[in-house]
This record gives C-alpha cells, sequence and structure tokens, in this order.
C-alpha cells in the first residue's frame, strides 16, 4: 500500500508539471501530458452542440481537431478556437483498475487529474475495477448520500453517479443515482464501473465514495438504503427500463430507526415469460414468522413495518423465443406511526351483492417537499395507497396515515332486473351501510347502478325529504347532493344534481338510471339520517323523465332541462307535473326570451296544460318563449325537443312561484252593484205584482147582501169553533147557499122568493201561491162576513194572524146571545132575525 500511494503521488506530480507549462502568446493554451507507468487515459470529444452554435475546434500543431486522446507517456499541447469551449466539448478521464494482478486502491477515491489542471469543459470521471469471482467491492457513499433518477431524468446540481456491473463480459447498468438521498452503500459482485459526472464550474478534488473489498454476495448487486427520520426512496431493478437479467437476483436492504414505520408501494412493474422458475419478491422482516415471506409483483406489498427489512428481486429462467421484459420500480415510505395504525375496523359485506369498496388517495397537486403516505392496510400487515373490498366477505383493515383526510371512500352498488314482473312495484332503498359510515375516511361517492329490463319497466326515485335542483339562480348548500344520470348504453343524459330542501317530490326516468350520492363536508352524516331515497320500479312510459313538483309559498322553484349546457338529447321529451294548492295561484315564467335552439330535423315544442279547466297551449321553442302565466289548478309542462344544429342546442330553465290567491277590487265591486240592482228589480216587481193582486181583487164581487139594520163592526169575541183533526179540510173554501143563510130576508110579501140582482160568492179559480194574497171587503153597508180556517195545531187561536179567512156574522144591535158565528160546513139552521 505505501509503494502503491507512492506511485499515485509521482503520477500527480507529473501532471502537475506537464500541466502547468503554458506557450507565450496571447491565446491561452493547454497542456495535457500522463507518465507511462499511469492506467489513466484522457478523451477530449464534441459534446451535444447547441443549436445555432458557432464552429469551434481544437487547434494544435496548426491542425483542426475535433478530438483529442492523451494515453500514458504523450504529451499534447492545444488550445480552443472559441470563447466558451464548454458549450461544444466534453472530458472523460478514465481509470483502470485490476484488483486481480494488483492491490485495489481501497478507501476514498481522489479525482485525478486535478481538475484546476484541466480545461473548462464538462467532466467525466470513470473508474473500472475488476475483482476476483470470489469478491465483492463495495462503495460507501458516506455524504452525501445517493438518490436513484430514472432514465431522461437529471440531477438539480448537475453531478450524476452512474454504476455499472459486469455478468461475464455484458454490462448491466444498475442505477444513476443524484446526491441527497437514502443509499448509503452498493456492493457488486466480481466488479463495477463507476461514473462522476461533474458540470465545467464545479473544482471539488473528492469523488464522494470510498472503496472496499468484501466476501462474495452471490447475487449480481446490494443496495442499502439508510433513513434517518420520515421521508420516501424511490427505486428501480438493474437496466430499468429494460429487462432485468435473466435469472439473476438483486438485493436492497432498508435500515429504518425506531419508532418509524415503512411501507411499499409498487409504482411499475412488467413480468417476463419464464420457462422455469418464477419470478417473486421475498422479504425479510423483523419479527415474521414465516421469513422470507414471497409475494407476486401483482400482489399487495407489505407495510407498517417496524425496524430494518431486506426485500429480493428474484428473476427466472426465460423463455428464448419470447423472454420478454422484468422491470420493477418501487417505492418505500417511512413514516411515524399514528393512533389509527393501532385501530383496526371490520366491514361486513358478506351480506352485499354486486357492491365494492374503494379507498384511495384524494387528487393533490404534487410538491417537491417530502410528503408522509397514506396507507390503508388490510390484516395489518398488506398495505397500499388505495384498497378494493369486494363484496360477500368480512374485511379487517387499519390505516397508516398521518392526516386522514387526505384520503376518501368510494362506494359502488347494482341492483338490476331481468325479471319484469317479480320486479314491478318492487322499492328497494338507496341508503349507505353503517359498516361504511363507522370508517374514520369521508365517503366521496355512493353511486347506485338501477339496471331495468329494456321496455318493459320504468325507475321512480322518492325522496324522504323534498328535493332542490342546483341551478345558477339557487345554490345547493347541504352537505350532500344526489347526481341522477342514465346508464344505458350509448345514453348521454344527465339529469341534473339535487339536494334536500326543495320541491321536487319524485323523479321519474324511463330507462337504466346511475344515482350518486356525493358528500360535500364531513358533517354530512348529521343530515344523511334524516334522508333517504327509495327506487321503486314502476309501468314502463316513453318519456325521458317526469318531474313531481310541489311549490310553497316561501321560496322561488328554479327547474332546468337535462344535460344543462350540453343540450337536451335528440327526440328526448321531459315532463314536470306541478301542484297547486287550492287556495294560491301559481305563475310560470321563463328566464329568458329565446332558448337559441335550431332545429335540423323536426319540430321543438312548449306544452303548457291545466289539469282542470282550460285546453293545453302549444308553443314552438323556436321562436319567442311565452310570457308569465297564471293557473289556479295543477298544470303540466312538456319539453319536446327535435334534431338540433350543432351547437344550437335546447337549454331551457324557468321559475315556479305561488302566491294567495285574492279577489279582484273590480270584481267586487261589479258583483255588489250588480247584486243591489238585482235587488231592487226583484222589489219592484213584488210591489208590481201585489198591486196588481190588490186591484184585481177589489174588482171581485160581493159576497153578502145590504141591510141596514145590522151592525157592520167585526165582533172581537173568541170563536167557538172546537179545534179539528189535522186531516179536516178546513182550509178550503166551501160554497155558500146564501139561500139557506139569508132566506128570511129574500122572501116576498106573498111568502114566494125573490132573487137578487146581486153576485153569490165563487170558487176563486185564478193561480195559488204558497201565501194566497188576503181576502179584502169593500167598504158598503152589508153584512161583515169572516171565512174561517181551522188550523191542525192543537193550540188553536182564533184571534191570530195564522187563522185568517173565517166569516163572522155581526152581533145584534139590541143584544146578543154571543154566538155570532155562522157554521159553514156544519149543520144549517135559519138565521135570527132582529125586529
Amino acid at each position: 500500500m505505501a509503494g502503491l500511494s507512492c506511485g499515485v503521488t509521482l503520477t500527480l506530480l507529473g501532471v502537475l508539471l506537464l500541466g502547468a507549462a503554458r506557450p507565450p502568446g496571447g491565446a491561452e493554451a493547454f497542456v495535457l501530458g500522463l507518465p507511462r507507468t499511469t492506467n489513466i487515459t484522457i478523451l477530449i470529444k464534441r459534446g451535444l452542440l447547441p443549436l445555432g452554435a458557432k464552429p469551434c475546434h481544437l487547434l494544435m500543431s496548426g491542425k483542426l481537431l475535433t478530438t483529442l486522446f492523451v494515453k500514458p507517456g504523450d504529451r499534447k499541447e492545444f488550445r480552443f478556437t472559441c470563447q466558451n469551449p464548454e458549450t461544444h466539448f466534453v472530458i472523460e478521464v478514465e481509470r483502470n483498475i485490476d484488483c486481480t494482478s494488483d492491490p485495489c486502491p481501497f478507501g476514498e477515491f481522489e479525482l485525478q487529474p486535478v481538475i484546476s489542471l484541466l480545461p473548462p469543459l464538462n467532466r467525466t470521471f470513470i473508474w473500472d475495477i475488476q475483482a476476483g469471482k470470489s469478491t465483492s467491492l463495495e462503495l460507501v457513499f458516506s455524504r452525501p448520500r445517493l438518490r436513484q433518477i430514472g432514465r431522461g431524468e437529471s440531477c438539480p446540481d448537475g453531478v450524476t453517479y452512474s454504476i455499472s456491473g459486469y455478468i461475464g463480459a455484458t454490462e448491466v447498468q444498475i442505477g444513476t443515482f443524484c446526491s441527497s438521498g437514502t443509499v448509503s452503500r452498493i456492493k457488486m459482485q466480481e466488479s463495477v464501473k463507476m461514473t462522476l459526472h461533474l458540470p465545467w464550474f464545479d473544482n471539488r478534488s473528492h469523488s464522494g465514495f470510498s472503496m472496499s473489498s468484501q466476501s462474495s454476495i452471490k447475487r449480481l448487486c446490494f443496495i442499502e438504503s439508510k433513513f434517518e427520520g420520515e421521508g420516501s426512496a424511490t427505486l428501480m431493478s438493474a437496466n430499468y427500463p429494460f429487462s432485468f437479467p435473466e435469472d439473476e437476483l438483486m438485493t436492497w436492504q432498508f435500515v429504518i430507526p425506531a419508532p418509524l414505520r415503512a411501507s411499499v408501494s409498487f409504482l411499475q412493474f412488467n413480468n417476463s415469460n419464464c420457462a422455469k422458475k418464477e419470478e417473486r419478491v421475498e422479504y425479510y422482516i423483523p419479527g415474521s414468522t414465516t421469513n422470507p415471506e414471497v409475494f407476486r409483483l401483482a400482489d399487495k406489498q407489505p407495510g407498517n413495518m417496524a425496524g430494518n427489512f431486506n426485500l429480493s428481486l428474484q428473476g427466472c429462467d426465460q423463455d428464448a423465443q419470447n423472454p420478454g421484459i422484468l422491470r420493477l420500480k418501487f417505492e418505500v415510505l417511512v413514516q411515524c406511526p399514528h393512533n389509527e395504525s393501532n385501530v383496526t375496523y371490520e366491514i361486513d359485506l358478506s351480506k352485499e351483492q354486486a357492491m365494492s369498496v374503494t379507498i384511495e388517495p384524494r387528487p393533490v397537486k404534487l410538491s417537491r417537499r417530502f410528503v408522509p403516505g397514506c396507507f390503508v392496510c388490510l390484516e395489518s400487515r398488506t398495505c397500499s395507497t388505495n384498497l378494493t373490498l369486494a363484496h360477500g366477505s368480512k374485511h379487517r383493515i387499519s390505516f397508516l396515515c398521518d392526516d386522514l383526510t387526505r384520503l376518501w371512500m368510494n362506494v359502488e352498488k347494482t341492483i338490476s332486473c331481468t325479471n319484469h314482473q317479480y320486479c314491478h312495484r318492487r322499492s328497494y332503498s338507496l341508503q349507505v351501510p353503517r359498516d361504511i359510515l363507522q370508517l374514520p375516511v369521508q365517503l366521496h361517492d355512493f353511486s347506485w347502478k338501477l339496471l331495468v329490463p329494456k321496455d318493459r319497466l320504468s325507475l321512480a326515485l322518492v325522496p324522504a325529504q323534498k328535493l332542490q335542483q342546483h341551478t345558477q339562480e339557487r345554490f345547493c348548500n347541504s352537505s350532500f347532493g344526489y347526481l341522477v344520470a342514465g346508464a344505458s348504453p350509448g345514453q348521454d343524459l344527465y339529469f341534473g344534481s339535487f339536494c334536500a330542501g326543495g320541491s321536487i317530490e319524485q323523479i321519474q326516468v324511463k330507462q337504466n338510471v346511475l344515482v350518486t350520492l356525493r358528500t360535500y363536508s364531513l358533517s354530512f352524516q348529521q343530515e344523511l339520517s334524516r334522508q333517504a331515497l327509495t327506487a321503486t320500479f314502476i309501468p314502463y312510459f316513453k318519456e325521458e323523465g317526469i318531474f313531481t313538483v310541489t311549490p310553497d309559498m316561501k321560496s322561488k322553484v328554479y327547474l332546468m332541462t337535462p344535460n344543462w349546457e350540453r343540450g337536451l338529447p335528440s327526440l328526448a321529451s321531459v315532463s314536470w307535473n306541478i301542484s297547486v294548492p287550492s287556495d294560491q295561484v301559481a305563475y310560470l315564467t321563463f328566464l329568458k326570451e329565446r332558448t337559441g335552439l335550431v332545429c335540423q330535423t323536426g319540430r321543438a315544442f312548449l306544452i303548457i296544460q291545466e289539469q282542470r279547466t282550460k285546453p293545453e297551449q302549444i308553443f314552438s321553442l323556436e321562436e319567442v318563449l311565452p310570457k308569465s302565466s297564471s293557473h289556479h289548478h295543477n298544470f303540466w309542462v312538456n319539453i319536446s325537443n327535435c334534431s338540433p344544429v350543432r351547437g344550437k342546442q335546447l337549454d331551457l330553465i324557468f321559475q315556479v312561484s305561488l302566491t294567495r290567491r285574492t279577489l279582484d277590487m273590480t270584481v267586487i265591486l261589479i258583483a255588489v252593484v250588480g247584486g243591489g240592482a238585482l235587488l231592487l228589480c226583484a222589489l219592484a216587481l213584488i210591489i208590481c205584482l201585489v198591486k196588481k193582486k190588490k186591484k184585481k181583487m177589489n174588482k171581485g164581487p160581493a159576497v153578502g147582501i145590504y141591510n141596514g139594520n145590522i151592525n157592520t163592526q167585526i165582533p172581537m169575541q173568541p170563536k167557538k169553533f172546537p179545534n179539528v183533526q189535522k186531516d179536516h179540510d178546513a182550509h178550503v173554501y166551501a160554497v155558500i147557499d146564501d139561500t139557506m143563510v139569508y132566506g128570511h130576508l129574500l122572501q116576498d110579501s106573498n111568502g114566494s122568493f125573490v132573487q137578487p140582482e146581486v153576485d153569490t160568492y165563487q170558487p176563486f179559480q185564478g193561480p195559488t201561491e204558497d201565501c194566497p194574497p188576503p181576502f179584502l171587503l169593500p167598504y158598503s153597508k152589508v153584512p161583515t162576513v169572516k171565512l174561517t180556517t181551522k188550523e191542525s195545531s192543537p193550540d188553536f187561536n182564533p184571534e191570530s194572524d195564522s187563522e185568517p179567512y173565517t166569516f163572522s156574522h155581526p152581533s145584534k144591535r139590541n143584544g146578543s146571545d154571543g154566538n155570532t158565528d155562522i157554521p159553514l160546513l156544519g149543520a144549517h139552521e135559519p138565521a135570527e132575525t132582529g125586529e
């Protein structure tokens, strides 16, 4: 070792002496010379030229060159023909070390020759070291450690390490690395090729690594990744992105300090076509009773591991005709454990059908700084950034995550019907199972796909609380909502977004539908307990959708056509059934004057029909929309589309508002005036008829004969008629035979009867009313006759006003026996006469 160090010192001294010789002249010149005993070569060659760069050459002995090679024993003097040679040329310094014949230069490697003596070009230092088959070479990177990068990536500071090995004569690329990582050691079997790329402005003097010899590792390579705190490391298999060598073994060892936990995620992998054996990964995990734990590349990898562990990639014997490609890119995330990592949740999906639960990270913006990962662990060991649980089983999961709000959960469930007779009128409650809600991860979407037999059944969605449609005029502010869209193949129909607290009582859809419950805040569980949605299979109908709306007076209802901003599908028809309370009036208003629709084929119509009285009103949607209209009864709004011209789609929004029904003052005044006039006319008619009847009765014949000796005063003595039965016809007029009543007054001196020239009473032959008019006698000196009717009432009162039309004979002038009544229908006795 002392002799080797002395040789290195002499070589370095020779380079210094040669490099110090500068030729005289104005242009800067460089001299490179190497001793004959050194194993170093220098090559200056063109690099990647920038576009539009001016030509630049090496000038040596009057010759323009593009390359310059300096081997041991050479001395070359040259200069560049441009002021910026670093943009045109690069320099490679390669050193070959054969440890099988000479002792290996163990320890820290120095950069030779000294960088300050080289031209200011981008530099590449190459160490190609060969060792025996039973020997491994270990490269140690103390500070800084390395970070592996992929093909095409670059390092921020321009300093890059490339490490290769050999399998026989074939070079195998182990990886390309930057500074500031976790890779602390790399062991290679038999030989190693180390390459250090430095930018032209980097003036370091140390390589940044040291080398030692170790016993055989019996594998292609061994990489140690050492963590000192939370962080992550991305690593790749040898030759990535090309194929891993056939039937080789590569191992990574991870040093994890307590109490941190590590989880492994495969970011990308491919399997080759194996003829023998099987490709696999093996884990040596602290505390595991089954070491090594073997996984396929497609399996979920272990997580939540405490302490150091190894991961090995084992290849297979590949098919000679079609070998395929085996490659692996994975990430190891190390972070502090949290309380949730010690809690296990059980999700029972054993009784569910056609249902899956997926827990995955929320979409976030990428950040350069380290962000602890969020892992979902199945049975506490198989961890990954996302996890899908299938129906039919019970699952036990835990979380390895510093902030569970970085995860969310999506659930899908299918409810299908194949027998329309069995499904008819069957209902299904669209509710979230309790096992889902008890997880500490927010539910993002719960989707129900409802499938119906084509042209046999349709669906009705009935919420526990009426729904509001989300529009630009009225936003939904609730913690969750429902998204309703068609689910038939080739159907592009989105009915809209709905939330609780509106006027929509029911949504009917013609065919398959996807109902998605989407949450917007963590408080949705409190509101969700008061809301439920029921899906019922109903008889088939031809319209795309029917909305049942029951507005109230508290707020206006805004409704819009499906596929808002994309246009109602061609030839689609949608209806709204709007209820109006009996004591209120609904006002229908369209929020724009025109739809902007242009039909290519067919016509588009708007139909408004009040369901009781008015006929339907039909409007063309290519013309001006109707103005605000009022409706006193339930009414329909139907919109039927044509096949529109592209870019001239049908989008329509309208509002419905309610007010209390009030009478118009004009109507009230007209009614009052009309009623008063009608009353006056009726009174005038009644008075006229009464007068006419009085006049007609005054012209009638008298029923008595004049007798001057009779008192014309009507006696006021009570009647002596006894009460009669109800069936007596006491109210019927009897014909009075005057000869019997007044016969003694009509006899002459000879005893014969004289016929007076007066009329006798005749029965009334004219029209009768409920209350016939009073019968009045003219004022003349004739006996007063009172016509009497006998009531059926037991309390008969002869002086009552309800007892008209009785005939009474006046009392005698010189006295009376008190009985002045004349029996009308009783026995006929001759009346007494007074002298």
